[in-house]
């Protein structure tokens, strides 16, 4: 699959500690999974999870899910000794909580430079505290970063803000985020919907995140999965204009000229590289069954 078309519609937490969840795992209609070794599991059970999901993601079995491993900071007791047996597995991705400078990223980066198995490991970041936010740009381009995960639920118990149904106080960070992903080439998956059972605003949320220009969002619960993979993908109305537009500037070129029109609306060469992004991402999906 091209890995700059890979859908990231849908983000699914799991327990590391959770047997049964991580084997039903399997058989959802995911594009990735956060295997959760920080917050999703109690202190008593760190150890055992780590190993478990270790032993877990060696025996495979997740298709083309994309993987990635939330670990304990690196600040914390459990931390150092998560990513060193995490490293062993070579795992596709690691996520890091509370990232707020480049220099967290790198530090990371650099142990994995130095573990053979983790030659294509990649680093992602939970973007959830305001130094971290304000320092987004930085750490967007720090070594191995792949991807922003944003923490709405803990950046909100910092700011004190209220919860919206339209977000308001958000809006400035999960903006800030955005930009800062799109300036370095990464990918940005907007915050959990906690409400699991409230199918309506989920949509709601999933369809302002995707009116930002989010990638996905991160789930807390399976039943999220099918309203957020349907919020995030290209629609069919959106696929069938992004085909006329092709047609109709490639017709255009062949008679010399630099622009189209269709339904009245000027297609320059900017337009055409959006459209034949919408067709990758909806071809991208689609082999994902």
């Amino acid at each position: 699959m091209d890995t700059a078309a890979r859908p990231y519609r849908s983000v699914l937490y799991i327990p590391g500690s959770k047997e049964r969840a991580l084997e039903k795992a399997k058989g959802l209609a995911v594009d990735a999974i956060i295997f959760d070794l920080e917050d999703a599991v109690a202190v008593d059970e760190k150890v055992n999870a780590r190993k478990l999901l270790a032993e877990t993601l060696s025996a495979g079995g997740y298709g083309q899910r994309a993987q990635i491993v939330r670990l304990n900071g690196m600040d914390t007791e459990w931390g150092a000794e998560d990513l060193a047996t995490i490293m062993e597995i070579g795992p596709q991705a690691v996520l890091l909580p509370k990232v707020e400078s480049a220099e967290q990223v790198a530090a990371v980066a650099a142990k994995l430079d130095a573990h053979p198995a983790c030659a294509g490991t990649h680093i992602w970041a939970m973007m959830e505290t305001s130094r971290g936010i304000l320092n987004a740009l930085a750490i967007a381009g720090a070594p191995r970063m792949a991807g922003f995960v944003i923490g709405t639920n803990d950046l909100a118990k910092e700011l004190n803000c209220r919860f919206r149904a339209d977000r308001l106080p958000m809006q400035s960070a999960l903006q800030t985020c955005l930009m800062a992903a799109r300036a370095a080439g990464i990918v940005c998956i907007d915050g959990v919907y906690n409400s699991f059972k409230d199918e309506e605003g989920l949509k709601a949320e999933c369809e302002q995140g995707r009116d930002l220009g989010m990638d996905g969002k991160t789930l807390i619960h399976p039943a999220q999965v099918a309203v957020t993979n349907a919020a995030f993908a290209p629609s069919e109305a959106e696929i069938e204009l992004a085909r006329r537009q092709i047609a109709a500037f490639e017709a255009a070129e062949a008679e010399g000229q630099g622009v189209a029109v269709v339904d009245g609306k000027i297609v320059e060469n900017l337009h055409i590289v959006t459209a034949k992004a919408t067709l990758a991402k909806a071809e991208a999906i689609e082999a994902l069954g």
